[in-house]
């Protein structure tokens, strides 16, 4: 019998393949979204395998501002939401922006509200694309929306808040499915238990730590006063503007 000649191999093209694994990848990612989205999806849940990153927190205002505040909150805490609510704003306005205050936010998520890993997750996400604190206002303003009582799909509402703040929507969504943040609020939370803090929110003012709930704004005023007697800086004067027909220099 005759000696068939040996065959050679045939090229393949793994273009399709490759094609194939890409669009595998794309649905799961849109599958993941729709399984937290879709009407009686659950909260997030934390990731013990994740390790803690570094505790950094989401500052507002100058760095060297002479006076230094870290607050340990919880998205979920309704206490947090009324400082959130009805302090902040003049915090903001009469001691953040005039350079005096500097307010740095540290992720406290208490395991008795169901839905606040969540929403840390969301405002560490919106942080990735430099709108934390627009997404921490917004969680904080609709906290009857998407708290443990309201719902148990948190996701869903504050997606829609993602879109009103003006994130891009895809991107925050995948982070939120993937829980990439995760490292960073363990990180911030263990400070808080390294700190002794026993509830939210808990303000550090300077070098004094305040018992955890909210404060009036006459108050907090005064802890500010009394750290900035204590402290050697002094807050950046603002720039004067020299006003029509003034003769000031």
């Amino acid at each position: 019998m005759a000696k068939q000649p040996a065959r050679k191999p045939v090229a393949q093209n793994n273009r399709p393949f490759v094609g194939v694994l890409v669009a595998v990848s794309v649905l799961g990612v849109a599958a993941i979204g729709y399984l937290l989205t879709r009407p009686g999806a659950r909260a997030l849940t934390v990731d013990p395998a994740i390790p803690a990153g570094t505790a950094e927190g989401q500052l507002m205002g100058r760095a060297d501002a002479p006076v230094q505040v870290i607050e340990f909150g919880d998205f979920e805490c309704p206490g947090c939401g009324d400082f959130a609510n009805v302090t902040e704003p003049d915090i903001r306005e009469r001691l953040i922006k005039t350079g005096i205050v500097a307010l740095r936010f540290m992720d406290f998520p208490l395991p008795m509200h169901k839905n606040t890993w969540t929403a840390h997750v969301a405002g560490a996400c919106a942080a990735d694309q430099g709108k934390f604190w627009e997404m921490h206002d917004r969680l904080f303003a609709g906290q009857t929306e998407w708290n443990g009582e309201a719902t148990s799909n948190p996701v869903k509402v504050m997606r829609r808040y993602a879109g009103e703040v003006g994130l891009d929507v895809g991107k925050w969504e995948h982070c939120v499915t993937t829980q990439a943040p995760t490292g960073r609020i363990k990180a911030n939370s263990a400070e808080g238990t390294r700190r002794q803090v026993g509830g939210t929110p808990t303000f550090i003012i300077g070098n004094k730590m305040l018992p955890a709930g909210p404060i009036p704004y006459d108050a907090f005023k005064a802890y500010v006063d009394s750290a900035l007697a204590q402290s050697p800086k002094t807050p950046a004067a603002p720039a004067a503007k020299k006003a029509a027909g003034s003769d000031a220099p």
